[in-house]
């Protein structure tokens, strides 16, 4: 299923995580190997390594700067633990890439603009890395993302579901973000909702941030409005404790469906909010929600019913091979054995992969010419049918989705995959 790319407003820049979990195999199988693209044409004469930061003989040294602390960061660490596990499997079995072994460099950013930028100019002009990959954090990214370009640091596989991130290529060439954009994920469900619930009253509830906005300004524009109607605006802030006015709030506008932006707490609240009103719309979550991590915030009970997005597959669907290896791997190699793991490999498989075709190459541009020359790449552990592609034009690699439905069975909550996949053009 394809929709157009109508008018996605935008500006902006917020945290963004990602989604899902892990897997294990037989030792002596092999892990699937992820479908690769073609090579990138090289041109120019190999730069010597002395020459190129962050690149020695034995050591290619990435870095990224993410949320670590806090109460967001129980969450969101354990994206750049498990990119760093799959980094030490591929230096343990396949002796790195291009002869040399990944070094990953984590700095928490405590999301926060000041600290972001300070830790990424520790990064680069201390740690001397190579490139930044995995970068997290609308908001301390926004901070640092004009630097980077600046120095011609490449700045590839940013998790940010704000759209600026993808949307400036000519102003912001060494930028390449790969998660959705919430005006992605706001534009499927405004096309759901309109195919499936005609009729009902919407309200959209969102970070009063501008990626709060691409999300509101998604669903408008994948709303049929012959259909549904927007009957109430919410935002709030990110440093908010209360958001039950905003609740109150949508409930005596008649809303009869949410779409909500934000992290898991604030989905935890706002649903209990509504319940004790006696209140029962449809839910409609953001992706960074659709995890089974959720399930620490929110009782399986309460959430039953609820819809998300999600574009890699399940970490307890271990029955899959590629699931079970996932764990496998994790465990043996110091991955966290909750989060979002799943969607960690995938973005270290990649991050592999555009290494690999940079070794007669490899510098700074020689990587970026990888990057733009990815096509129809697919790891194993994402949806059937999903591929990535990049060009000079087109930067975000992840723009392809399912939604998911939280059921639940034996008294657990679990995610389960539903329709066709939605692909965004």
């Amino acid at each position: 299923m394809k929709f157009p790319c109508r008018c996605l407003l935008v500006v902006g820049a917020l945290i963004t995580g990602c989604m899902l979990l892990v897997a294990c195999e037989e030792e002596e199988e092999e892990a699937p190997t992820p479908t690769t693209t073609p090579a990138a044409t090289v041109t120019g004469t190999p730069t010597p390594a002395a020459e190129v930061p962050g690149i020695t003989d034995t050591e290619i040294i990435l870095g990224a700067h993410c949320l670590l602390s806090g109460t967001q960061g129980v969450v969101y660490s354990t994206i750049p633990q498990a990119a760093e596990a799959y980094f030490n499997y591929i230096n343990d079995t396949q002796g790195g890439v291009c002869g040399r072994k990944i070094v990953y460099r984590v700095e928490d950013n405590e999301d926060d603009a000041v600290k972001g930028l300070e830790v990424v100019r520790k990064l680069v002009e201390q740690d001397k890395v190579f490139a930044m990959v995995g970068n997290m954090g609308g908001t301390s990214h926004a901070a640092v993302w004009d630097y980077l370009n600046d120095e011609s640091v490449p700045d590839i596989l940013a998790q940010s579901g704000a759209h600026m991130f993808g949307a400036d290529p000519e102003g912001h060439p060494w930028t390449v973000p790969i998660i959705p954009s919430y005006g992605i994920e706001g534009t499927f469900f405004g096309e759901y909702i309109s195919q499936n619930l005609p009729g009902k009253k919407v309200a959209v509830l969102h970070q009063n941030i501008m990626s709060g906005i691409d999300a509101l300004e998604g669903v408008k524009d994948g709303l049929d409005p012959d259909k549904n109607e927007i009957v109430s605006e919410q935002g709030y802030e990110i440093t908010a404790v209360d958001i039950s006015r905003q609740v109150t709030s949508m409930k005596n506008a008649g809303a009869e469906v949410v779409v909500f932006n934000g992290s898991p707490p604030f989905i935890a609240q706002a649903i209990e909010n509504a319940n004790r009103l006696g209140w029962e719309p449809d839910w409609f979550i953001s992706y960074v929600n659709g995890g089974e991590i959720i399930f620490l915030f929110v009782s399986p009970e309460v959430l039953e019913g609820t819809i998300s997005l999600g574009f890699v597959k399940l970490a307890v669907s271990t029955d899959d091979p590629a699931i079970a290896r996932h764990h496998e791997i994790m465990r043996d190699y110091g991955g966290p054995n909750f989060g979002l793991t799943v969607y960690s490999q995938v973005l270290a498989e990649l991050a592999v992969d555009i290494l690999g075709r940079t070794c007669d190459n490899l510098t700074r541009e020689g990587l970026m010419d990888a990057v733009e020359s990815t096509q129809d790449w697919r790891s194993d552990l994402m949806l059937d049918g999903s591929t990535v592609s990049l060009s000079e034009t087109d930067r975000r690699a992840l723009d392809q989705m399912r939604m998911m439905r939280a059921t639940v069975e034996d008294g657990k909550g679990k995610w389960e995959y539903f329709g066709p996949l939605f692909v965004f053009e």
